[in-house]
């Protein structure tokens, strides 16, 4: 018994740090910056009268604003939608035991080992949509010299684009993730259900849609939750890449926090 209370303590004295740090310094910041957006204060005036939500309803009424959470929407369903189908079908190719897989897994996992303002200096000359004076660049001038010249775009400095630029710079580095997490999904599924259901007459297509995705469904969501709370705090991708753009087409609630504070 006694031995038993002094595990308990230990274990209480080990965790204590932790859960004492991230409640002072996560839910106390949180906490007192939620405190803060009802007052006055500002960094220039740390004024603490409370005027309730007033400063939400200027900043929701703020044009601005309201281009980067439509822009951060796109951004999150097209990057979350392209992330999860492309890991999928590559997973399901490396989990096909094809020749040469592990180089593959090698060079498709690569881009997780880097950081969004390396992926972004990077796609912003593979991206870019050259000059007047210096003529095309990047994959423009691969298209062009390939002879499909009208399929050349501004990219990023095209309005009407300029977002899904800066998600296939974010897909490519992230779908890795989710192809390793869908290789370890699927290997963990037992062949016998497969072999089963193929002689039931199952086509594979029926096994995937009943079997494989409904087993698959933990590592989905878990792909989700993740991706999705890189795309709502994406920061770092966009200064490297674009900034907020022309007429802030590539902006997102976090830059333009960063800009006016």
């Amino acid at each position: 018994m006694r031995h038993l209370h002094w595990d308990r303590t230990i274990s209480i004295a080990l965790i204590s740090p932790s859960v004492i740090g991230i409640m002072l310094f996560v839910y106390g910041f949180i906490g007192w910056t939620g405190f803060i957006s009802l007052t006055k204060w500002n960094k220039l005036l740390p004024d603490y009268t409370v005027v309730g939500l007033s400063n939400y309803q200027k900043l929701f009424t703020h044009f601005r604003f309201q281009i980067d959470v439509r822009n951060l929407v796109v951004f999150t369903v097209l990057f979350l939608v392209l992330s999860l189908l492309i890991g999928f079908m590559l997973a399901v190719l490396l989990d096909q035991n094809i020749k040469g897989q592990s180089v593959f897994r090698i060079i498709y996992l690569f881009p997780m080992a880097l950081s969004f303002i390396v992926t972004g200096v990077v796609w912003r000359w593979i991206l870019n949509p050259g000059s007047i004076q210096m003529g095309s660049t990047g994959i423009n001038l691969l298209l062009e010299r390939a002879g499909l010249g009208f399929l050349k775009s501004g990219w990023y400095t095209d309005p009407k684009i300029g977002i899904k630029a800066v998600v296939i710079a974010a897909v490519w580095q992230m779908s890795g993730y989710v192809v390793a997490m869908y290789v370890a999904g699927l290997r963990s599924i037992p062949e016998e259900l497969r072999e089963a259901a193929r002689i039931d007459g199952a086509s594979e297509i029926q096994i995937y849609r009943h079997i494989v995705l409904p087993l698959l469904r933990p590592i989905t969501l878990g792909a989700v939750i993740i991706l999705g709370h890189i795309s709502l705090k994406i920061f770092d991708l966009i200064v490297a890449m674009t900034g907020p753009g022309i007429g802030f087409c590539c902006d997102v609630p976090a830059y333009f926090m960063w800009e006016t504070t």
